[in-house]
């Protein structure tokens, strides 16, 4: 029988500017800082949650070689209400695409952070 696999999983994305990427995702996205190393203000590895949402920014690479910001994927999160989040965000940030219905019967719109990695918000279609 396969190990079970745990029911989280949490991005690390490398960032080019610790600074603008707090600003993005605390004051843009809401998110809270909830953890630091080695000082808060001054980070180079930090954690920010929005409710159960956790993501991890670094700025100096952790178990691999020094390589720019790079990431060709998206990362999917999911609301109760996608169009209440799109209602927050608009405005404060420009949508990739959406919010709009897609053929998998989801509704989504996306964004980018300031290093341009893709954050999809999807709920499915009720």
């Amino acid at each position: 029988m396969a190990a079970n696999l745990g029911n989280r999983v949490l991005p690390c994305l490398l960032v080019s500017d610790m600074r603008r990427s707090l600003d993005f995702y605390i004051g843009t996205l809401g998110f809270t800082q909830t953890g630091y190393f080695p000082i808060e203000s001054e980070p180079i590895r930090t954690e920010v949650r929005r409710d159960g949402v956790a993501i991890f920014l670094y700025t100096e690479t952790i178990h691999a070689e020094d390589q720019p910001p790079i990431f060709t994927g998206a990362l999917y999160l999911f609301p109760d209400d996608v169009h209440k989040v799109a209602d927050e965000l608009r405005g404060k940030v420009p949508f990739v695409w959406g919010p709009e219905k897609t053929e998998f019967d989801f509704f989504e719109f996306a964004i980018r952070d300031p290093d341009a990695y893709t954050l999809v918000f999807a709920e499915r279609a009720k």
